[in-house]
Protein backbone atom coordinates (compact mmCIF):
# COMPACT_ATOMS: atom_id res chain seq x y z
CA UNK A 1 0.00 0.00 0.00
CA UNK A 2 1.58 3.25 -1.18
CA UNK A 3 0.13 5.93 1.11
CA UNK A 4 1.59 8.86 -0.78
CA UNK A 5 0.11 7.74 -4.08
CA UNK A 6 -3.29 7.14 -2.49
CA UNK A 7 -3.31 10.53 -0.75
CA UNK A 8 -2.55 12.31 -4.02
CA UNK A 9 -5.98 11.26 -5.28
CA UNK A 10 -7.87 13.23 -2.62
CA UNK A 11 -8.53 16.86 -1.91
CA UNK A 12 -6.61 18.66 0.84
CA UNK A 13 -9.58 18.63 3.21
CA UNK A 14 -9.87 14.84 2.79
CA UNK A 15 -6.19 13.97 3.20
CA UNK A 16 -6.13 13.88 7.02
CA UNK A 17 -9.20 11.62 7.12
CA UNK A 18 -7.68 9.29 4.52
CA UNK A 19 -4.25 9.27 6.19
CA UNK A 20 -5.76 8.26 9.54
CA UNK A 21 -7.82 5.57 7.85
CA UNK A 22 -4.77 4.09 6.12
CA UNK A 23 -2.93 4.01 9.45
CA UNK A 24 -5.81 2.06 11.02
CA UNK A 25 -5.82 -0.44 8.14
CA UNK A 26 -2.07 -0.91 8.38
CA UNK A 27 -2.14 -1.37 12.16
CA UNK A 28 -4.97 -3.92 12.06
CA UNK A 29 -3.23 -5.90 9.33
CA UNK A 30 0.23 -5.78 10.93
CA UNK A 31 -0.85 -6.78 14.45
CA UNK A 32 -3.90 -8.86 13.52
CA UNK A 33 -6.07 -6.82 15.90
CA UNK A 34 -9.48 -5.23 15.86
CA UNK A 35 -9.22 -1.46 15.31
CA UNK A 36 -11.89 1.21 14.95
CA UNK A 37 -12.09 4.75 13.66
CA UNK A 38 -13.81 7.70 15.29
CA UNK A 39 -17.39 8.47 14.29
CA UNK A 40 -17.74 9.87 10.78
CA UNK A 41 -20.60 11.63 9.05
CA UNK A 42 -22.19 10.50 5.80
CA UNK A 43 -19.92 12.60 3.56
CA UNK A 44 -16.79 11.28 5.29
CA UNK A 45 -18.16 7.75 5.07
CA UNK A 46 -18.51 8.07 1.31
CA UNK A 47 -14.83 9.05 1.03
CA UNK A 48 -13.85 6.18 3.31
CA UNK A 49 -15.74 3.59 1.25
CA UNK A 50 -14.01 4.94 -1.86
CA UNK A 51 -10.62 4.42 -0.18
CA UNK A 52 -11.49 0.92 1.03
CA UNK A 53 -12.54 -0.10 -2.47
CA UNK A 54 -9.30 1.22 -3.94
CA UNK A 55 -7.12 -0.48 -1.34
CA UNK A 56 -9.11 -3.71 -1.54
CA UNK A 57 -9.82 -4.07 2.18
CA UNK A 58 -12.48 -6.70 2.90
CA UNK A 59 -12.32 -7.27 6.65
CA UNK A 60 -14.25 -4.29 7.88
CA UNK A 61 -17.68 -3.38 9.18
CA UNK A 62 -19.57 -0.10 9.32
CA UNK A 63 -21.55 0.38 12.50
CA UNK A 64 -23.36 3.14 14.35
CA UNK A 65 -25.05 1.33 17.21
CA UNK A 66 -28.43 0.78 15.55
CA UNK A 67 -29.78 0.20 12.06
CA UNK A 68 -30.63 3.80 11.14
CA UNK A 69 -27.57 5.50 12.61
CA UNK A 70 -26.32 8.52 10.68
CA UNK A 71 -22.91 8.79 12.34
CA UNK A 72 -20.88 5.58 12.21
CA UNK A 73 -17.53 3.99 12.94
CA UNK A 74 -15.53 1.66 10.73
CA UNK A 75 -14.19 -1.46 12.43
CA UNK A 76 -11.27 -3.42 10.94
CA UNK A 77 -10.93 -6.96 12.18
CA UNK A 78 -8.80 -10.12 11.68
CA UNK A 79 -9.86 -12.68 9.09
CA UNK A 80 -10.78 -15.29 11.69
CA UNK A 81 -13.53 -13.10 13.19
CA UNK A 82 -17.14 -14.17 12.76
CA UNK A 83 -20.32 -12.15 13.27
CA UNK A 84 -20.73 -13.23 16.90
CA UNK A 85 -17.20 -12.18 17.82
CA UNK A 86 -17.62 -8.87 16.01
CA UNK A 87 -20.87 -8.11 17.84
CA UNK A 88 -19.17 -8.75 21.17
CA UNK A 89 -16.49 -6.24 20.27
CA UNK A 90 -19.06 -3.60 19.35
CA UNK A 91 -20.12 -3.62 22.99
CA UNK A 92 -16.52 -2.92 23.99
CA UNK A 93 -16.16 -0.07 21.49
CA UNK A 94 -19.46 1.78 21.85
CA UNK A 95 -21.63 2.60 24.82
CA UNK A 96 -24.75 4.65 25.38
CA UNK A 97 -25.03 7.37 27.98
CA UNK A 98 -28.69 7.83 28.83
CA UNK A 99 -29.85 11.12 30.30
CA UNK A 100 -33.26 11.06 31.99
CA UNK A 101 -34.61 14.50 32.81
CA UNK A 102 -36.78 15.37 35.82
CA UNK A 103 -40.43 15.73 34.81
CA UNK A 104 -40.40 19.52 34.98
CA UNK A 105 -37.80 19.56 32.17
CA UNK A 106 -39.58 17.18 29.77
CA UNK A 107 -39.40 18.42 26.16
CA UNK A 108 -37.11 21.29 27.13
CA UNK A 109 -33.94 20.27 25.27
CA UNK A 110 -33.24 19.47 21.63
CA UNK A 111 -30.36 17.74 19.83
CA UNK A 112 -28.31 20.95 19.77
CA UNK A 113 -28.57 21.35 23.56
CA UNK A 114 -27.20 17.87 24.25
CA UNK A 115 -24.43 18.23 21.67
CA UNK A 116 -23.35 21.64 22.99
CA UNK A 117 -23.26 20.22 26.52
CA UNK A 118 -20.86 17.47 25.43
CA UNK A 119 -18.66 19.95 23.57
CA UNK A 120 -18.69 22.24 26.61
CA UNK A 121 -17.23 19.54 28.86
CA UNK A 122 -14.48 18.89 26.33
CA UNK A 123 -15.70 15.97 24.22
CA UNK A 124 -14.64 16.16 20.56
CA UNK A 125 -17.35 15.78 17.94
CA UNK A 126 -15.73 12.69 16.42
CA UNK A 127 -16.16 10.81 19.70
CA UNK A 128 -19.93 11.36 19.60
CA UNK A 129 -22.33 9.29 17.53
CA UNK A 130 -26.05 9.85 17.13
CA UNK A 131 -27.99 11.66 19.83
CA UNK A 132 -31.50 10.21 20.09
CA UNK A 133 -33.75 12.74 21.78
CA UNK A 134 -37.03 11.88 23.48
CA UNK A 135 -39.42 13.94 25.57
CA UNK A 136 -37.79 12.85 28.82
CA UNK A 137 -34.12 12.99 27.81
CA UNK A 138 -31.67 11.51 25.34
CA UNK A 139 -29.64 8.42 24.54
CA UNK A 140 -26.16 9.39 23.33
CA UNK A 141 -23.89 6.97 21.46
CA UNK A 142 -20.25 7.46 22.41
CA UNK A 143 -16.90 5.80 21.96
CA UNK A 144 -16.21 3.84 25.10
CA UNK A 145 -13.01 5.80 25.76
CA UNK A 146 -14.96 8.93 26.72
CA UNK A 147 -17.95 7.38 28.49
CA UNK A 148 -16.58 7.47 32.03
CA UNK A 149 -15.54 11.10 31.64
CA UNK A 150 -18.97 12.08 30.30
CA UNK A 151 -20.77 10.34 33.16
CA UNK A 152 -18.56 12.09 35.71
CA UNK A 153 -18.89 15.55 34.19
CA UNK A 154 -22.20 15.99 32.37
CA UNK A 155 -24.18 16.29 35.61
CA UNK A 156 -21.93 19.19 36.65
CA UNK A 157 -23.73 21.32 34.08
CA UNK A 158 -26.69 23.22 35.51
CA UNK A 159 -29.13 21.94 32.88
CA UNK A 160 -28.49 18.30 33.84
CA UNK A 161 -27.78 18.67 37.56
CA UNK A 162 -31.08 17.02 38.50
CA UNK A 163 -31.04 14.41 35.75
CA UNK A 164 -30.35 10.70 36.04
CA UNK A 165 -27.19 9.74 34.14
CA UNK A 166 -26.53 6.08 33.38
CA UNK A 167 -24.66 3.85 30.96
CA UNK A 168 -26.67 1.28 29.04
CA UNK A 169 -25.70 -1.46 26.61
CA UNK A 170 -26.31 -1.22 22.88
CA UNK A 171 -28.85 -4.03 23.10
CA UNK A 172 -30.91 -2.00 25.58
CA UNK A 173 -31.31 0.97 23.25
CA UNK A 174 -34.98 1.67 22.65
CA UNK A 175 -35.30 3.23 19.23
CA UNK A 176 -38.21 4.03 16.98
CA UNK A 177 -37.74 5.40 13.49
CA UNK A 178 -37.81 9.16 13.47
CA UNK A 179 -40.72 10.45 11.39
CA UNK A 180 -39.80 12.80 8.58
CA UNK A 181 -41.50 16.12 8.12
CA UNK A 182 -43.56 16.21 4.93
CA UNK A 183 -43.07 19.33 2.80
CA UNK A 184 -44.26 20.66 -0.53
CA UNK A 185 -42.17 23.25 -2.36
CA UNK A 186 -42.84 25.16 -5.55
CA UNK A 187 -39.84 25.75 -7.81
CA UNK A 188 -39.44 27.02 -11.39
CA UNK A 189 -37.00 24.19 -12.19
CA UNK A 190 -35.17 21.28 -10.57
CA UNK A 191 -31.86 23.15 -10.55
CA UNK A 192 -30.12 22.83 -7.22
CA UNK A 193 -30.09 26.59 -6.61
CA UNK A 194 -33.89 26.71 -6.94
CA UNK A 195 -34.31 23.74 -4.62
CA UNK A 196 -31.91 25.14 -2.02
CA UNK A 197 -33.58 28.56 -2.06
CA UNK A 198 -36.92 26.97 -1.17
CA UNK A 199 -35.61 24.48 1.38
CA UNK A 200 -33.45 27.07 3.15
CA UNK A 201 -36.18 29.71 2.81
CA UNK A 202 -33.82 32.18 1.24
CA UNK A 203 -33.18 33.98 -2.06
CA UNK A 204 -31.60 32.42 -5.14
CA UNK A 205 -28.60 34.70 -4.57
CA UNK A 206 -28.13 33.41 -1.01
CA UNK A 207 -28.65 29.86 -2.24
CA UNK A 208 -25.84 30.35 -4.75
CA UNK A 209 -23.61 31.62 -1.93
CA UNK A 210 -24.30 28.44 0.04
CA UNK A 211 -23.30 26.38 -3.00
CA UNK A 212 -20.09 28.39 -3.53
CA UNK A 213 -19.26 27.91 0.17
CA UNK A 214 -19.52 24.12 -0.36
CA UNK A 215 -22.37 23.88 2.12
CA UNK A 216 -24.67 22.02 -0.28
CA UNK A 217 -24.43 18.30 -1.02
CA UNK A 218 -26.41 15.92 -3.18
CA UNK A 219 -26.21 12.30 -2.06
CA UNK A 220 -23.35 13.36 0.25
CA UNK A 221 -21.22 14.84 -2.53
CA UNK A 222 -20.39 18.56 -2.50
CA UNK A 223 -22.01 20.40 -5.40
CA UNK A 224 -19.92 22.99 -7.23
CA UNK A 225 -22.37 24.08 -9.94
CA UNK A 226 -25.67 25.81 -9.26
CA UNK A 227 -27.09 24.38 -12.49
CA UNK A 228 -26.94 20.77 -11.24
CA UNK A 229 -30.34 19.11 -11.65
CA UNK A 230 -31.90 17.27 -8.72
CA UNK A 231 -33.60 13.93 -9.37
CA UNK A 232 -36.29 12.02 -7.50
CA UNK A 233 -34.96 10.25 -4.36
CA UNK A 234 -31.85 12.49 -4.24
CA UNK A 235 -30.80 13.49 -0.74
CA UNK A 236 -30.00 17.18 -0.44
CA UNK A 237 -27.98 18.32 2.56
CA UNK A 238 -27.65 22.01 3.36
CA UNK A 239 -25.14 22.46 6.14
CA UNK A 240 -26.72 24.43 8.95
CA UNK A 241 -30.22 24.01 7.48
CA UNK A 242 -30.89 20.29 7.44
CA UNK A 243 -31.13 17.18 5.29
CA UNK A 244 -33.95 16.55 2.82
CA UNK A 245 -35.01 13.88 0.35
CA UNK A 246 -36.67 14.98 -2.87
CA UNK A 247 -39.44 12.42 -3.29
CA UNK A 248 -41.43 13.22 -6.43
CA UNK A 249 -43.04 15.88 -8.57
CA UNK A 250 -46.72 15.90 -7.69
CA UNK A 251 -47.98 18.58 -10.05
CA UNK A 252 -47.56 22.00 -11.59
CA UNK A 253 -49.02 25.40 -10.84
CA UNK A 254 -51.03 27.50 -13.29
CA UNK A 255 -47.83 29.41 -14.01
CA UNK A 256 -46.01 26.20 -14.91
CA UNK A 257 -43.89 25.90 -11.75
CA UNK A 258 -43.14 22.47 -10.31
CA UNK A 259 -44.77 21.25 -7.09
CA UNK A 260 -42.30 18.92 -5.39
CA UNK A 261 -42.89 16.59 -2.46
CA UNK A 262 -39.94 16.66 -0.03
CA UNK A 263 -39.24 14.86 3.24
CA UNK A 264 -37.09 16.53 5.88
CA UNK A 265 -35.04 14.36 8.21
CA UNK A 266 -35.55 15.15 11.89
Amino acid sequence: MNKKEILKQYRNEEKLLVAKLLDKIEYSDKYNKIVNTNFVNELELKTIINVLNKVGVLNYAIYGGYSEAQRKIIVFYPQYFDERMLQKNYDAILKIVKITLPQELYNKYCHRDYLSALIKIGIKREKIGDILVSENGASILLLNEVVEYVVQNISQLTRFSKSQIEVIKLEDLKFSSRPREQLEIIVPSLRIDSIVAELAKTSRGKANELILQERVLINYEIIAKNSKLVKEKDIVTIRGKGKFQVMEQIGTTKKGNNIIKVEKYN
